[in-house]
C-alpha cells in the first residue's frame, strides 16, 4: 500500500458487524491501524488511547478502524480488558476491530510476510497505520515494530497536515508543524499566483543561494 495507492474495497468481519470498506468509509477520512495480536500489553494501551481520543478524530471527519489477526470472539474478550485497563474508554467500544484470523487482509495491506502468514505464532502484524482520504487514497503510512507504541498526538498532527494540504494543494507543512503555525508555499507556485492565493501576504526567507524557495504564510 504505497502512498497514492487506492485502498481496495475489501469486505471484513468486525466487532461492529460486517463492512464493505467504501460504503463504511463514506466521505470520511479513515485511520486504519494494525496490532500484532489480542491480549498484548502495548496494543492494549494503543486501542484504549484511540478510543479515548476518538472525539478528536470525529471532529476532523475521520473514522478509526483497528485490525488484528485474531477472531471476533477473541476481540470481544480483549475489549473488556481494554475497558478495565483504562476506565475512560466508553462502555460501548466506539470503533470497529477487524477480525482477520486467516491473515488475508494483513497480506493485502502489506502488514506481514507472505511466507509467515499461516503461522499462528510468527505471523503477527507489525504496527502499521494508514491514513486514507475520502477518495480512498493512501495519504500516509507509518510502520512501528512490535516493541514500540505509537503516539496518538502525532497521528492527529499528521491528519491535520494532510487535510490542510489536501484542501489547499499548494502548501506544505514544515518540521514540527501544528495547526496555527506558518505553512510553506510550494516552490512551483509563481510569485503572481502566490499573491492571488495568499492576499494577506507571505514571507520570503533569504538564503545564501539566492533562490527564493522558502516562502511562509499564515494565510490559510
Amino acid at each position: 500500500m504505497r502512498l497514492g495507492a487506492t485502498m481496495p474495497n475489501f469486505k471484513a468481519e468486525t466487532t461492529m458487524g460486517k463492512i464493505r470498506f467504501f460504503d463504511w468509509q463514506g466521505d470520511s477520512w479513515v485511520i486504519l491501524f494494525s496490532h500484532p495480536s489480542d491480549f498484548t500489553p502495548v496494543c492494549t494501551t494503543e486501542l484504549a488511547r484511540m478510543a479515548v481520543r476518538l472525539p478528536e478524530f470525529t471532529k476532523r471527519n475521520a473514522k478509526c478502524l483497528a485490525h488484528s489477526v485474531d477472531d471476533l470472539q477473541s476481540h470481544h474478550k480483549w475489549v473488556q480488558d481494554i475497558q478495565s485497563y483504562c476506565h475512560d474508554v466508553p462502555k460501548s467500544f466506539p470503533y470497529p476491530i477487524i477480525a482477520d484470523p486467516r491473515r488475508d487482509l494483513a497480506i493485502l495491506f502489506g502488514m506481514l510476510d507472505e511466507d509467515q502468514r499461516r503461522d499462528p505464532v510468527i505471523a503477527q502484524t507489525i504496527r502499521a497505520l494508514y491514513i486514507i482520504s475520502p477518495d480512498h487514497k493512501v495519504r500516509l503510512s507509518m510502520f512501528y515494530p512490535l516493541s514500540t507504541g505509537r503516539n496518538v498526538d502525532e497521528i492527529l498532527r499528521c491528519l491535520d497536515s494532510l487535510q490542510l494540504t489536501y484542501r489547499l494543494k499548494v502548501v506544505v507543512t514544515p518540521v514540527d508543524w501544528t495547526p496555527g503555525d506558518s505553512v510553506m508555499i510550494e516552490p512551483d507556485v509563481t510569485e503572481g499566483e502566490a499573491n492571488k492565493l495568499f492576499p494577506k501576504g507571505y514571507k520570503k526567507v533569504p538564503l545564501p543561494s539566492g533562490i527564493e524557495y522558502v516562502r511562509t504564510t499564515q494565510d490559510y
